[in-house]
């Protein structure tokens, strides 16, 4: 019984060291990115998985439009086709800025 535990050692040390570096790793970014892809809102600024960059003119559960040019291109994504946020709610920090412009023009 002593050399089958022993020789199965190294295989499981083996399992046990590529889940550590290769699974967990890969799990934990599939969450981070499923959690960014639900915090999306209207305003952000996106980047697709095909290299467009747009910004978030609606959000239903499953999908984005985004408006993409100067003339007003919508186009609609479902959210997996979201690589990343590049800019959170670029519309709310300048609606920020003006509010704080508003008080220190009040004082």
């Amino acid at each position: 019984m002593p050399k089958i535990l022993a020789s199965l050692l190294p295989l499981i040390a083996i399992f046990a060291v590529m889940y550590f570096l290769m699974i967990r790793p890969q799990q934990k970014q599939q969450k981070e990115l499923m959690e960014m892809r639900g915090a999306i809102k209207v305003g952000d600024e996106i980047l697709t998985i095909g290299g467009i960059k747009g910004i978030v003119v609606a959000v239903t559960d499953e999908s984005v439009v985004i408006e993409t040019s100067s003339q007003k291109t919508r186009l609609e994504f479902v959210k997996n086709a979201i690589a990343s946020n590049v800019k959170k709610a670029k519309v709310r920090e300048e609606k920020k800025e003006k509010e704080e412009d508003k008080k220190e023009d009040v004082k």
